[in-house]
């Protein structure tokens, strides 16, 4: 995924430092992203009360490609050269369906739960790693991947009431996000980072437009507004990721990327009056808890 490279470039672009004010601000950074990650994902419940969940995905493209325009006319041509080609469009495959399923498990699924469950995406990176990566499948990895497993079955909680198929969406939205990833790391072995961020929002745009005009209505001003707000929230957020990736360390501000679950609480319950249980805390908690174990671990062994 886009996000995964930002934090891959942005390590290996800057000096290394363990000054405390840089991990101080990297944390508010991540804190800040994850503010404007949780806006945007009650945006997307609200946009797609109005609107079909393919008209958002396209609102979502066509602002961040809006967004990025400047950035590629200041870098000019150079910055779409490419040897492969079908690697970009594979890549815009995987960008496609996972956001297609992601705004549709935002729009019929509580929004807590739903970040609770995507913060699995990282257990199928490192699992789908050691397949076609050839990477070694660590007992750190274990752990993670068995605390996220743990974890998503307390949120899911099958047999104790009747298995909710959009939690399954979920879970198969995680499944894509992390075979991205994994492919995004076979990527960067030839593509530039210029390219593989330019031409994800490029190709998106006009494949997301073709569904959406099937479903399209046209916005009142008022919904022009938080469309808007929505492609803001977006640019926003992963600006505040590059800073805080190129503040510090990926593994020291990590564990702040699992505001989300508590900004996204917070304002759905602010919003929509939703209320997440005692168990998507816990299975929440389990899931990042294994993640940012596992990314800890391999930043020391990466350093050592």
């Amino acid at each position: 995924m886009k996000t995964t490279m930002v934090k891959v470039q942005a390590e290996q672009d800057r000096p290394p430092s363990v000054a405390t004010p840089a991990a101080l601000q990297g944390a508010l950074w991540m804190s800040a992203a994850a503010a404007f990650f949780a806006i945007m994902i009650n945006l997307v419940r609200l946009l797609t009360d109005h609107f079909d969940p393919l008209q958002v995905v396209f609102f979502r493209n066509a602002f961040g490609l809006v967004a990025i325009l400047p950035w590629l006319l200041k870098q000019g041509p150079s910055a779409l050269r490419t040897s492969r080609p079908h690697l970009h469009i594979i890549r815009a495959m995987f960008g496609i369906a996972a956001m297609v399923l992601w705004f549709i498990t935002l729009s019929l699924m509580p929004l807590a739960e739903a970040t609770a469950l995507s913060f699995t995406a990282p257990i199928f990176t490192s699992i789908l790693a050691v397949f076609f990566l050839k990477e070694i499948m660590h007992r750190h990895r274990w752990l993670a991947i068995v605390l996220g497993f743990l974890g998503a079955v307390l949120i899911i909680r099958p047999g104790v009431a009747v298995l909710n198929p959009i939690a399954l969406l979920a879970i198969a939205t995680a499944l894509i996000w992390g075979s991205s990833t994994v492919f995004l790391k076979y990527m960067s072995r030839s593509e530039s980072t210029s390219a593989i961020v330019i031409y994800l929002p490029l190709l998106l745009t006009p494949i997301s437009l073709v569904p959406a005009f099937f479903v399209w209505t046209w916005p009142t001003f008022e919904l022009w507004g938080f469309a808007l707000l929505f492609g803001a929230a977006g640019t926003a957020g992963h600006y505040c990721l590059t800073r805080a990736i190129s503040a510090a360390d990926a593994s020291s501000v990590m564990p702040f990327d699992y505001l989300r679950l508590p900004f996204v609480a917070l304002i759905a319950y602010l919003a929509f009056g939703e209320v997440a249980d005692f168990w998507v805390w816990l299975g929440g908690g389990l899931i990042a808890a294994g993640a940012i174990y596992n990314a800890r671990y391999e930043t020391r062994s990466t350093k050592t």
